[in-house]
């Protein structure tokens, strides 16, 4: 199973990103100083989405299309 997450930075930016594991990733996100270099300097982060595919493929053509929004689309996205 794979993930779509998105999360809200500290610096209200927005950051997608794909995995299969949510939790760890988002531990990674938050404390790792490997991996995450767009979040660590905008920490901590929230996560304000996500979405579960069955397969990489799908996640990361749902990725590319989420990172070619603009940010009110995402923001919509995220409140639905």
């Amino acid at each position: 199973m794979y993930y779509l997450y998105i999360l809200k930075c500290a610096d209200n930016s927005l950051y997608t990103g794909i995995t299969t594991d949510i939790n760890r990733r988002l531990n990674e996100h938050n404390s790792s100083k490997l991996w995450a270099k767009y979040t660590s300097l905008r920490r901590p982060v929230k996560l304000v989405y996500q979405a579960q595919f069955e397969n990489r493929s799908q996640a990361s053509k749902e990725e590319y299309r989420i990172k070619n929004l603009k940010r009110d689309e995402k923001i919509k996205l995220i409140n639905l």
